[in-house]
């Protein structure tokens, strides 16, 4: 390829990714104005979420547009605005949408009997297509209601909110990343640019020997679980000569045979480290204790954005590994995400019931639902060999149940955080007697915890219904059993909280307290999440339409 060609195209595959990359640019270039504007007196805490706020919702926009694009370009044509907005395209103008494609791929030298000039992409650091987008407003979304609920908490204080918020949207950009890395060492780098963060703001808390005690463990079973996934990456890469994901499940499945030693060995270390970050068991370890010695905005933050980041991340690696079609590996992995899908969601329900604080309650509560999220992976093995998109069915239900949950358990961790302000205590014998003393609260919570049980017509309720149709349809008989069990467990330790709250007797001389306007507001956002998916016609249908532009592009890559 002559080198003005290379020069076009290493021009062209640049200006792509920045476009595909828009988001990202968005955050980082908030964070650095965070850390700028603290240099400035007077600045509050106020001040810098706001900042935040507005970071995080731009980035939001940005893939909103590029959702369009994607999917629904006929939008941007007929407003004044679209060739502004048509900036973040990632395709030539002349295109009718644009198309999944690989960023930061570069150009490969077309054979000498090519008749085009055009560059081959086929091994880009990151992956840009609906997907990628679908995770990257389901992230942002959320890190923008965790921005408002912290205003409303008072975390973190005046002095200590730059750096809480440069971790957070840190954070939040290391898991845009997770969602969207097409390439074993950007899948390493993008879960330790997650990481970092998180163990900052897990001690966030100065002066509390929890929060001291919570980080450091979460820094050294998070670099236990990086080295072990480190070393699974190098055996995989060894082997067969690609860390390129849809590169390195053709070369899997063009080896035939039975599934050798060194694959089942990275493959299962690869593993460990994503399990990590989505607290299945047995890398639950530092869920429960991170969680009690954190604060609960902070808990909240980790048990849903690094939940879906973590199935983001798996489903992509899924897919990357049983499409191209080898038996051997699909009948491995599909059995080790069912078998931890299975023991994840039991341990956590189990285990849930004896606790005492809640924010230990529901760091468990959010072990067993991470093993209900990954049921719709083991799903997805069998059906995919289907016709009529079945594998798509099952990747839909697990966006779905993303939707809700990032609503019902934020609720469940706001309620902890706003009374926490009021009784100086996250123990459940506090609670006695709570729905005398503010019954909003407890009202809210009522409907959060019965939603993540899965009651109607709550929207957890609709969320579990699609992932046990998904297990049915794949026949996994015995895990589909495995899950209404498990529901029918978690009654008995949500019930148990909305006991003491509703039925104990309240401490003697507790005052009653008002719930701020903010509060209420933010609170009654989230209780009408989960009621609307079921109650109000055509909701439910709504959000099936935004989840299934998430998936095709997923399994059209191959």
């Amino acid at each position: 390829m002559k080198l003005d060609l290379v020069i076009d195209a290493l021009a062209s595959d640049l200006s792509r990714s920045l476009a595909g990359l828009a988001p990202e640019i968005v955050l980082i270039t908030t964070i650095v104005l965070l850390l700028l504007v603290r240099l400035f007196p007077g600045s509050t805490r106020y001040h810098m979420g706001g900042l935040a706020l507005v970071g995080t919702m731009a980035a939001l926009l940005l893939s909103l547009i590029q959702l369009i694009n994607l999917e629904m370009p006929s939008v941007l044509d007929s407003t004044p605005a679209g060739p502004l907005l048509r900036l973040v395209r990632t395709s030539p103008e002349k295109a009718v949408h644009d198309d999944p494609v690989d960023l930061f791929a570069g150009p490969a030298p077309q054979p000498d009997t090519a008749q085009t000039t055009q560059p081959v992409r086929r091994n880009g650091m990151l992956r840009f297509d609906s997907f990628t987008v679908f995770f990257r407003l389901f992230l942002l979304t959320f890190a923008a209601l965790v921005i408002w609920l912290t205003g409303l908490t008072g975390i973190p204080d005046n002095e200590d909110s730059p750096d809480f918020y440069t971790l957070l949207l840190g954070a939040t950009l290391g898991m845009l990343l997770m969602v969207s890395a097409n390439h074993l060492l950007m899948v390493l780098i993008a879960v330790e640019m997650a990481s970092l963060p998180s163990y900052g703001m897990a001690g966030f808390l100065k002066g509390r020997r929890e929060a001291s005690e919570a980080s450091l463990k979460y820094v050294v079973f998070g670099a236990g679980a990086s080295g072990i996934m480190l070393y699974g990456i190098s055996l995989l890469v060894g082997k067969y000569g690609t860390a390129h994901l849809p590169s390195l499940g053709a070369e899997i499945a063009k080896g035939g045979g039975p599934v050798g030693g060194v694959l089942l060995l990275g493959l299962m270390l690869v593993l460990v480290g994503i399990a990590f970050k989505l607290s299945a068991v047995p890398f639950h370890f530092w869920c429960p204790d991170v969680f009690e010695g954190a604060a609960a905005e902070v808990a909240a933050f980790l048990s849903v954005a690094s939940k879906g980041a973590a199935l983001g991340l798996l489903a992509r690696l899924t897919t990357s590994l049983i499409l191209p079609r080898h038996p051997p590996i699909e009948i491995y992995l599909g059995g080790v995400i069912a078998l931890l899908a299975a023991i994840t969601a039991t341990f956590g329900n189990l285990a849930a019931y004896a606790q005492t604080n809640l924010k230990r309650l529901l760091a468990f509560s959010t072990i067993a639902h991470a093993g209900y999220m990954m049921m719709p992976l083991a799903a997805f093995v069998p059906l995919s060999r289907q016709p009529d998109a079945a594998g798509q069915s099952a990747l839909e239900s697990l966006t779905f149940y993303l939707l809700i949950y990032l609503f019902m358990n934020l609720g469940a961790f706001a309620v902890v955080a706003l009374i926490r302000n009021q009784i100086r205590s996250e123990d459940l014998k506090d609670y006695g007697g709570l729905i005398r003393r503010c019954p909003f609260l407890t009202v809210a919570m009522a409907v959060f915890l019965l939603s993540l049980t899965g009651i109607p017509p709550l929207a957890g309720f609709a969320a579990k219904f699609r992932i046990f149709a998904v297990l049915y349809e794949a026949n996994l008989h015995w895990l589909l059993v495995i899950g209404l069990a498990n529901t029918v467990f978690s009654l008995f330790y949500y019930v148990k909280v909305l006991r003491v709250m509703i039925l104990d007797e309240p401490p003697p001389n507790a005052p009653a307290w008002t719930v701020p306007a903010g509060a209420i507001v933010f609170c009654t956002v989230l209780i009408a999440a989960n009621l609307v998916v079921m109650l109000v016609p055509g909701a439910w249908d709504a959000m099936d339409s935004l989840v299934q532009l998430a998936v095709p592009h997923l399994l059209g890559s191959f």
